[in-house]
């Protein structure tokens, strides 16, 4: 430990130390001491003086020993994150500043690892932090054990009961704004890895009294005002509840709304929590109806009633809450009403019914409001036991956390503060004897003699309270018992009577002559001397709370609701297991109680958190002497630090104490090689500590007296200075050289980089200026070869030219000869052409001087007849029958025979393309020659129709497996199948249906299912109306009186109107049993809609969606279809 603080010496200069993990300890950096065993000089004084010191610097915890001081410092402080809890996992008790954690984290790792049941005990008075404290300590130990889906659903579990319990068990004090009203013990068991599986949670007295009075500044238990501030208003109306608190009796208003408290958001919080734990709906609802009950049953009041006899009795004022009330459970109004009427006593075979007067009835309806409460609450920790108990039946391992009520002493106190003193001082017995009993293991394990400690031993308080014969419970409950007249004064005789030689007990009328003179007595009180100081008790009410009678006909008339709850509640009100014996009085269960806590605790290592409020204001930063004071007494911290003090102050293992002070001696410093007890020895005797200050255990160096301790610390101190000083010179030497060095190195690369920078300039300048003398160089000699080349290329391109020349004037002469040869050639053939001609005109002159004319003229027609055919035949056009070419006639006289044979070579080429034809395709051209004769010149769509051929079927219905079951629905010959746009009336629009024309019908189907919408025979087909424009739609006129025209004429739309058109009507031409149908072509035409007719008018504009056509319902009669206007 120590080169590790010195390390953090050098931390400071920036080295690498500084990232080393740096452990403190108890003794490092204390504030005050941090165990109570090493104050020294220890007094009161002294041990106030350092708790006021550690809380003024924010250090709330404290050691004595093992046990932890906590100090309530009534605001957050960031001690408790994340950070934190890794800083204490698996680290020693005293290696660290004192903490919660350290406790909590070394009684998880005796638990987990040496397989030691843990009990942590947490006390204090109301206000000190013990509730906060039980909640670090499960927190804790949520965060170290294991992980995983199953351990972690357990672990929420367990810490979500605790808003539960808080909400119905805790209330607002004078003392406290969250203070538990009854003491919970927990058992959280854990498998064989340390892995929470489950736990058991008990409850003790809860100060059911709170339920229907409190005291002036404090409140109802939480769960009411959540209830009243959080809940929906449905809820409410459903538990029949208003938010004003000041409408229930049972709600004290002068402190109903508490600063820092959030009723409506705990309310969730605790709705949640509930869900969180297991519980279901219908169990949350029943526990708030429970809840509403009790406001309810507060409101409640009687007024006085006599009877004819002279006896009074009681009758409820106004029954309106009464009514509410027995809704909510489930009870018959006049059962409840009797209830609070009439008592019947039984005794035997006998049965005896009396009336109640207007006290009796505020007592019962009191009674019945404390043991509803009280019974919800039991059940309510029974309800979460189940939850969260370990589902194994294996041995657990138990860690217990106990969270009780601590010390009272009020200015008035009763039955309730005895109890909870009682409690206390069983926990103060067994606390002396666990911790002695502990020391006393610890000496002998280790071989150091054990001499017995004188201390205080509290038994005989807690046998003058529990003895069975003369114990002050048991005479309380003897006069519960007891017939005849018991008041809570025969009860204070019995005592002065039995109690009055005892030494802790005081009265004014006891029989002790001591006590005569003693008039700060009140004659109705009695005084017992605690362990924590002298505790005055008011015997008024000792009796009644003993008591704690309900009775029999509230049991029984509960035991009658229909309410599920309540009969699980009041078991005693059944009357089938009527049982006359009197229930066990509330001292008798609270001592049992406490005797089986007593016997669990004393199985268990014992772990204590000792609790303590610095002042009564809830404020921070104060430190109130006289309250510490009061509270470190009845606690009984200094009889504590006694007894730890009695034998050996200090105990420390050899190695970490070798580790801690090895630097104190030389042979021990740096390294110790051989084991640590001999390094010890070796160090003690080093440095001469007396021998009667300490004793060698087997594993332990034990220290008598503090101040040898700090003997050690302080040489330690001055060691470490020594220390610091030499390591610091070293690391100032190492720091300066190392600099030196780095500066030498840093010399050496800057004069390497700078003389590589001014060769590396040098060469630049030499290679640059090579650079220049070689482009000149270079330049030169490009340019002289430029010049040479230049010179060769004139050179070259002068005898080009001048060949040109030479050869264009030899070509120019020559061709000149040529056309001089060739006009001499004509010349020559003109003149034998005419002297031939001459020649035979007068040779052949004698033979046609007649006729010579005619034949001449003959001759010259057959042989331009000739020419024109021969020149006819090699310029014949194509066999194309739309190829329109034709050779241009020679002559004007062959104008005639010049048309006739292109008509009959059109008819020729016609005849010849027809016969390659075969039968369909015939058929589609007759339906396109029939469609030219419906359409031309009628329809604009007619002409980009003309390109297009005609399919039929485009949707390929008999191949296609999505139209199988529509193309099985139809029985004949589809000739035609698209789809369609059927146009709704009322808007115009829309909606896509497949066309299917036959022989015999049109039909209409789905385009998704394929389910016949429509089927018109075709002799129902009475017209076809189209408009003359470029768009598609069309209107099928039925026939007036026909089974298909009940619901009126269709007007569909369709991309191939022209083809649909022309097969509906060359269908009714070829079929001899329909009559031809009539194709009308208006932009104008009447459809029939059911019984109406509608207008149907085709405008040409510009439409809204692109170029598109669209159709848009004007008025009833009027639907008009806007067509693009064609450029």
């Amino acid at each position: 430990m120590c080169d590790v603080s010195l390390f953090s010496v050098c931390a400071q200069g920036g080295t690498p130390a500084a990232k080393m993990e740096v452990k403190t300890s108890l003794l490092d950096n204390m504030i005050g001491v941090g165990d109570m065993v090493l104050l020294e000089p220890l007094s009161e004084d002294s041990f106030l003086e350092n708790l006021r010191k550690r809380f003024d610097h924010n250090e709330i915890y404290t050691y004595i020993g093992s046990v932890v001081i906590s100090m309530n410092p009534y605001r957050s402080l960031p001690i408790y994150t994340p950070e934190k809890v890794e800083e204490y996992r698996n680290r020693n008790f005293y290696e660290l500043s004192p903490h919660i954690y350290a406790l909590a984290d070394e009684a998880y790792r005796s638990l987990r690892d040496q397989d030691k049941d843990q009990c942590i005990l947490i006390t204090g008075e109301s206000g000190a932090g013990k509730t906060e404290a039980s909640k670090l300590v499960m927190s804790y130990v949520a965060a170290v054990c294991g992980k995983g889906q199953e351990v972690n659903k357990v672990k929420e579990q367990l810490l979500q009961s605790n808003p539960v319990l808080e909400a119905f068990g805790n209330a607002k004090t004078v003392r406290n704004d969250n203070s538990s009203r009854f003491g919970k013990y927990m058992d959280i068991e854990f498998d064989f890895k340390g892995d929470p599986l489950g736990g058991v949670i008990s409850n003790y007295l809860l100060e059911k009294s709170r339920v229907v009075k409190q005291p002036r500044g404090e409140r109802n238990f939480h769960i009411f005002y959540q209830l009243l501030s959080g809940a929906s208003d449905d809820t409410l109306k459903k538990l029949k509840l208003h938010r004003d608190f000041s409408k229930y009796n049972y709600l004290s208003l002068d402190s109903a709304v508490v600063n820092g408290l959030d009723d409506a958001t705990n309310f969730r919080t605790v709705r949640n929590a509930m869900q969180i734990v297991g519980f279901m709906e219908d169990e949350v609802q029943s526990v708030l109806e429970l809840v509403a009950a009790v406001l309810k049953l507060g409101n409640i009041e009687f007024k006085p009633e006599s009877r004819c006899n002279g006896t009074d009795e009681s009758r409820i004022k106004d029954k309106n809450d009464l009514k509410e009330m027995c809704e909510l459970l489930g009870i018959e109004q006049s059962v409840l009403e009797r209830a609070f009427s009439y008592r019947t006593v039984e005794a035997k075979l006998e049965k005896v019914s009396t009336t109640l007067n207007v006290a009796q009835a505020y007592y019962a309806r009191d009674a019945l409001a404390k043991n509803l409460y009280s019974r919800l609450f039991s059940w309510l920790v029974t309800r979460i036991n189940e939850s969260i108990k370990a589902q194994t039946k294996t041995r657990h391992k138990v860690m217990g956390v106990l969270d009780i009520y601590g010390f009272e002493i009020f200015e008035d106190n009763s039955f309730e503060q005895f109890i909870i003193n009682y409690c206390n001082e069983k926990l103060q017995q067994i606390f002396i004897e666990l911790t002695l009993r502990e020391e006393q293991e610890e000496y002998i394990r280790e071989g150091i003699e054990w001499t017995n400690i004188e201390y205080f031993n509290n038994a005989i308080i807690c046998d003058l309270i529990e003895n069975h014969q003369n114990g002050i419970l048991a005479m309380l409950d003897e006069e519960c018992l007891r017939p005849g007249t018991v008041t809570d004064e025969t009860f204070l005789d019995k005592l002065n009577t039995v109690c009055a030689e005892h030494q802790h007990f005081e009265s004014r009328l006891s029989k002790n002559s001591k006590f005569l003179t003693d008039h700060s007595l009140p004659h109705n009180c009695f005084r017992i001397q605690h362990y924590a100081g002298k505790v005055l008790y008011r015997a008024e009410g000792f009796v009644d709370k003993n008591n704690d009678l309900l009775y029999r006909d509230l049991s029984q008339a509960m035991y009658k609701a229909n309410h599920s709850l309540i009969k699980q509640l009041f078991p005693e009100g059944n009357p089938a297991k009527v049982n006359l014996k009197r229930p066990p009085t509330a001292g008798f269960q609270f001592k049992a109680s406490v005797g089986t806590l007593m016997k669990n605790l004393q199985t268990k290592n014992p772990n204590y958190i000792r609790c303590i409020k610095p002042n009564d204001k809830k404020a921070s930063h104060i430190f109130t002497e006289s309250l510490v004071r009061h509270q470190v007494r009845y606690l009984g911290l200094m009889e504590n630090v006694r007894v730890r003090r009695a034998g050996y102050a200090f105990r420390q293992a050899y190695e970490p104490c070798l580790e801690r002070y090895k630097m104190l001696c030389k042979r021990t410093w740096p390294h110790w090689r051989g084991p640590a007890r001999e390094g010890v020895e070796v160090l003690m005797a080093d440095l001469q500590v007396p021998a009667e200050e300490f004793s060698y255990g087997r594993s332990k160096i034990f220290i008598r007296n503090p101040r040898t301790l700090f003997f050690l610390e302080e040489r330690r101190r001055q060691c470490l200075q020594d220390l610091a000083t030499l390591i610091q010179k070293i690391y100032r030497g190492w720091k300066c050289r190392s600099q030196f060095l780095l500066l030498k190195k840093s010399q050496i690369v800057v004069a390497a980089w700078y003389r590589r920078y001014a060769q590396q300039k040098k060469y630049q300048k030499i290679k640059s200026a090579t650079t220049v003398v070689q482009s000149y160089t270079r330049g030169w000699q490009a340019r002289k070869l430029l010049r040479e080349l230049k010179y060769q290329k004139r050179c070259e391109e002068a005898v080009t030219t001048i060949s040109a020349y030479w050869h264009g004037t030899q070509a120019r002469r020559e061709l000149r000869r040529l056309k001089e040869e060739a006009r001499r050639k004509h010349a020559v053939a003109v003149i034998w052409a005419y002297w031939q001609g001459l020649k035979v005109r007068r040779e052949y002159r004698k033979f046609f001087r007649a006729n010579a004319g005619k034949k001449i003229y003959d001759f010259t027609i057959q042989r331009i007849m000739q020419k024109y055919f021969l020149g006819l035949k090699s310029t014949m056009p194509s066999m194309s029958p739309i190829d329109k070419n034709w050779p241009n006639r020679p002559y004007q006289f062959l104008d005639g025979v010049h048309k006739e044979l292109r008509r009959i070579f059109h008819l020729w080429r016609c005849k010849k393309y027809r016969s390659q034809f075969t039968e369909e395709k015939k058929a589609v051209y007759q339906e396109k020659l029939e469609a030219s004769k419906i359409f031309k010149d009628k329809k604009a769509l007619y002409p980009s129709s003309v390109s297009q051929p005609f399919k039929g079927d485009y949707l390929e219905i008999s191949k296609n497996p999505k139209y199988q079951k529509l193309n099985s629905a139809v029985v004949e010959k589809v000739l035609l199948a698209d789809v369609v746009n059927k146009i709704n009336r009322a808007n115009g629009k829309g909606t896509a249906r497949i066309f299917l024309l036959t022989k015999k019908s049109v039909v209409l189907a789905d385009q998704k299912t394929g389910q016949v919408k429509a089927s018109v025979p075709l002799p129902d087909v009475a017209s076809v109306s189209v408009s003359t424009q470029s768009d598609g739609f069309f209107a099928l006129r039925l026939k007036e009186g026909s089974a298909s025209a009940t619901k009126g004429d269709f007007l569909l739309s369709s991309e191939h109107l022209i083809e649909i058109i022309t097969k509906l009507h060359s269908i009714g031409a070829t079929a001899a049993d329909t009559k031809q149908l009539n194709i009308d072509i208006s932009d104008e035409f009447l459809v029939q809609f059911k019984q109406d007719k509608v207008c149907v008018k085709f405008i040409q504009g510009a439409p809204k969606n692109g170029n598109s056509v669209s159709c848009k319902r004007k008025n009833n009669r009027l639907l008009e279809v806007s067509v693009p206007t064609t450029v």
